[in-house]
């Protein structure tokens, strides 16, 4: 018999979500890392859930999750969240979408129908992770030839108190399963966790662990940032049973940088979380040798390149406001590729 999850309606919640592999088959490499990660933000935003942080394994993975409480949107909301789920869609989805916009201006039962529908999706933990879980397993089966269920079962879920020292000590648990699994020495140094997408510039993962500090300790993100890293090098000092642990050393100059990290280093993680895109550089150098990619090989898919963080970010000269300040990414997702293709 089912346990209900706990589950907290009428005001914003924290949730820790973990999920396995059947079998606890270690299944993610590198490529579906990623993917599990871009499919992880897409969702959220559609579903109006907040990603504090994350850290997603071989065979597992975390997320730290803030859900705001159910509210009214917008239909032009309605419509933006819908079109995350489709990024690329197909002729029938498309002239779906138009019908819905075409109800939605006329108003009536079929419009209010669609929205109560979408509003059902949306502000909720379960659903978020059904969808997530749901669309991963089809893209995961359609491009490693295989079928069936690929989780071991329903995700876990634990309820935690939003604000203080318990969604911290979480959060830090979270970022370091790569340390402890023995990956990486430094969790800034493994992709696939919130920490590291925070310290290579993503804005929203930034605003995650901002959160997770609290404006009273944390109002930027350098200072979020110290502050964070001080309390997960120093948690992850601690040996645990048959883990490994954040080496003394790095631990010695962590503390004694106080959780600065110089410059050269911040840089050097920029660029690395980057090194998957396509093409990498000024805007109008990005435009030009897409155009020209997609001249030479049909491709016409809607991808568009997206702008790196300013380099002010880093403390560096240039506002990012010229060609030459704002450094932009194509990101192509690789394939895996079969014999049979």
């Amino acid at each position: 018999m089912r346990i209900a999850r706990i589950k907290i309606h009428g005001e914003d919640a924290v949730y820790h979500c973990i999920s396995r592999t059947v079998n606890g088959e270690r299944l993610f490499d590198e490529d579906v890392k990623e993917m599990f990660r871009r499919q992880m933000w897409q969702i959220a935003d559609y579903c109006g859930v907040s990603i504090l942080t994350y850290a997603v394994m071989e065979n597992h993975f975390h997320i730290l999750v803030r859900v705001p409480k159910k509210a009214p949107i917008s239909d032009e909301e309605h419509l933006r969240r819908y079109r995350l789920l489709y990024p690329e869609p197909t002729r029938f989805q498309t002239a779906s979408l138009a019908v819905v916009e075409a109800q939605l201006k006329a108003g009536g039962s079929d419009a209010e129908a669609w929205r109560k529908q979408q509003l059902a999706l949306m502000n909720d933990v379960s659903a978020f992770m059904k969808l997530l879980k749901q669309r991963f397993t089809i893209w995961f089966n359609k491009t490693h030839n295989r079928f069936g269920t690929l989780w071991a079962e329903r995700f876990k879920s634990v309820l935690i108190q939003p604000a203080g020292r318990a969604v911290r000590v979480v959060a830090a648990y979270i970022d370091l399963n790569p340390v402890r699994a023995g990956l990486v020495d430094d969790p800034k140094d493994y992709r696939f966790c919130g920490y590291s997408e925070a310290v290579a510039g993503r804005k929203i993962a930034r605003s995650g662990i901002i959160h997770v500090i609290g404006e009273d300790d944390a109002r930027t993100w350098q200072a979020a940032q110290e502050y964070y890293r001080l309390m997960i090098i120093g948690s992850g000092a601690k040996p645990r049973a048959g883990k490994a642990a954040v080496s003394e050393n790095l631990f010695e100059e962590t503390m004694s940088a106080n959780g600065k990290l110089p410059l050269s280093t911040a840089l050097r993680c920029q660029i690395r979380y980057f090194t998957n895109g396509g093409i990498l550089g000024g805007r109008a150098f990005v435009a030009k040798h897409l155009t020209l990619f997609r001249r030479k090989t049909g491709l016409r898919r809607r991808k568009e390149p997206r702008a790196l963080p300013p380099v002010c970010d880093w403390g560096g000269a240039g506002d990012g406001s010229s060609d030459t300040d704002e450094i932009m990414v194509l990101r192509t997702p690789r394939r895996r590729t079969f014999a049979s293709d």
